[in-house]
């Protein structure tokens, strides 16, 4: 896990070194271990390393395979990578590390473009070929690591983080209102190519860009699971779903411990994380180090869940170290993991993972998390309401169920010059689902909200807030072949039992029951849900500030009627109003985007 970076010209100019230089160093929370810089031609590479696999100097980026004449940097971790060097001896390689990234070198190659789907893992690269001067950038096929672009017609810059291009100068910061739209119409998901800025881009996820020297690109997406029922699982029981579905995770937790360091768990007490406890236990693995998190109640909200934890670290007999967080403490970190933020992230949870990896990052650099099972199992509450439709009808329900907020709504909130004349979120859901390869509404839902609402934003803020540390966040509930194998899961399996109902039968076979059947929690952080104290003062500051005045993206009454009432606007879906509106204009103002 690490930060990389780099530039491209186009105009037959020298890349701009100094300027990727300030992107590695804007990524130094992301590797902290090492440092390295690479320019040939009209290419330069930067790297932030953080020392997970071959500890040693021989793993140091960028890293150039001299005999093929290429060469790379790699964030993230490719869990077989040991499997594929053996293969890659097989044909005649021979390596001078331990470490992925030169598998992936040689990978490269070997099978070009192609590599990337023999990788399992999480990744995001850029590969130089020395002598035609081509550039491959790819990401990995759930948008576990992220890639961030920004191009001019004379050169083009990539980075781990969106803050780390703008550090290197030369960016459009222009708002996208189509970006705007999407933020708050769909709880901050700004869907990838785009990010709120106009000059700066994401590499979508499963996608291979291939740049040639004139700045010509193309796009490959090279992985799409198909949500339909396959002829090989006809006929399958509850019972075979059920251990299908624990092996598969237990497969994809196994893969997530390859690591020449201590991995860890981030455990809530809740099934997923707990699931994963239990498989490491099962698979003998001893003192495993857990950690839990809460806060103080505010407004009658209890803000921990620490009876569950503990009795799973009681359960398994884990090293268990649990955080409780003071109030004060959110207000004071909220300026930290907002700067942490490469897009502005509206989830209450954001401070929560931050404060949580600042501790854990002390203990360990690599945890596990059961991110994105709630989303690839169907658990949360609204999804037997979007099952419950016609195919054709899904679209509209979706957008009733999730957004925030209606299109029409936003002509009360937005200046004029900041509205899209047409519902382009809703649009944006209906072509979507209108892909064939979803055969049920559920299955259509699940899709849109695995690729691309899961991706950016849970997925997205656990890889800022823990790399902001130098924490590595692994993510089994995203291994691509249990996502493929939940795809294809009949959906009335997944929505039984109130959701995940095949997730559960699994964890019924390895943990107390009263962690199966409790009620879903959530991640609380009562004093941003009811805008209290030192957290409302710095709302009003940002609000009240003349880069907001002078930047002028809300109507002047929503505002007010807003900062009168804090804790009474409320989204659609339950959400503080003010707190969404604010937290976009403190991540405008903390990143310098005036």
């Amino acid at each position: 896990m690490c930060g990389l970076s780099g530039e491209i010209r186009f105009d037959g100019e020298r890349p701009d070194v100094a300027a990727v230089e300030r992107m590695s160093e804007q990524l130094a929370a992301r590797g902290p271990d090492g440092s390295g810089l690479w320019t040939h031609g009209a290419v330069a590479l930067g790297h932030r390393r953080l020392k997970i696999i071959d500890l040693s100097d021989h793993g140091d980026q960028p890293m150039t395979d001299a005999q093929g004449e290429v060469t790379g940097v790699f964030n993230g971790c490719v869990y077989n990578y040991r499997e594929l060097r053996e293969e890659l001896r097989g044909m005649g390689y021979r390596f001078e590390s331990t470490s992925d990234t030169e598998v992936i070198l040689k990978a490269y190659r070997q099978w070009g473009t192609a590599c990337v789907e023999r990788l399992f893992g999480m990744f995001a690269f850029a590969i130089v070929e020395h002598r035609t001067g081509r550039v491959v950038l790819a990401r990995d096929r759930l948008g576990i690591k992220p890639l961030y672009v920004a191009s001019t017609p004379e050169r083009l810059r990539f980075a781990s983080s969106l803050p780390a291009l703008l550090a290197a100068g030369d960016v459009d910061t222009s708002l996208d209102p189509i970006a705007l739209h999407q933020y708050l119409s769909w709880h901050a998901t700004v869907a990838a190519p785009r990010t709120v800025l106009k000059g700066v881009s994401k590499l979508p996820p499963a996608t291979v860009r291939v740049v040639e020297p004139d700045g010509t690109h193309r796009d490959h997406r090279y992985w799409e699971p198909s949500y339909t029922r396959r002829p090989e699982h006809a006929g399958m029981s509850p019972d075979e779903w059920r251990d299908a579905v624990l092996e598969a995770l237990r497969t994809a937790v196994r893969r997530r411990m390859v690591s020449d360091v201590q991995v860890g768990v981030l455990l809530s007490g809740g099934l997923d994380s707990s699931l994963i406890v239990a498989l490491l236990a099962d698979e003998g693995q001893h003192d495993l180090m857990t950690f839990s998190v809460g806060f103080e109640t505010e407004g009658g909200e209890k803000g921990d869940e620490f009876r569950y934890s503990d009795l799973v670290a009681r359960e398994f007999r884990t090293a268990h170290h649990q955080l409780m967080v003071p109030s004060d403490r959110v207000s004071a970190d909220l300026d930290g993991a907002v700067a942490a933020m490469s897009e502005p992230m509206v989830s209450h949870d954001v401070v929560a993972f931050h404060l949580l990896s600042e501790q854990v990052s002390k203990e360990v650099k690599v945890v596990q998390s059961g991110q994105g099972a709630d989303e690839v199992f169907a658990g949360y509450r609204w999804y037997p309401e979007l099952a419950e439709v016609a195919r054709e009808d899904e679209p509209e329900r979706y957008a009733k169920t999730y957004f925030d907020r209606a299109h029409a709504d936003l002509a009360q909130i937005l200046q004029p010059h900041m509205l899209p004349a047409e519902d382009v979120s809703g649009r944006f859901v209906e072509e979507h689902m209108a892909a064939p390869g979803a055969e049920t509404a559920l299955d259509a839902a699940l899709r849109l909200d695995t690729h691309v609402m899961l991706v950016d934003d849970p997925v997205k803020r656990v890889d800022n807030m823990t790399m902001a540390w130098g924490l590595e966040a692994r993510v089994p509930f995203l291994d691509h072949e249990l996502v493929e194998l939940a795809a294809a899961c009949p959906p009335e399996l997944k929505l039984s039992d109130g959701g995940k109902g095949v997730l559960k039968e699994a964890g019924r076979k390895l943990l107390p029951r009263e962690i199966v059947d409790r009620p879903k929690g959530y991640f609380p952080v009562p004093a941003i849900r009811h805008m209290a104290g030192p957290v409302l003062d710095r709302v009003r500051e940002a609000m009240e500030a003349p880069e907001a005045k002078r930047r002028g993206l809300f109507q002047d009454t929503y505002v007010a009627e807003l900062l009168a009432s804090p804790d009474e606007h409320r989204t659609r879906r339950g959400a503080n109003a003010l707190w969404q509106v604010a937290l976009l204009e403190i991540w405008l103002q903390t990143h310098g985007i005036t």
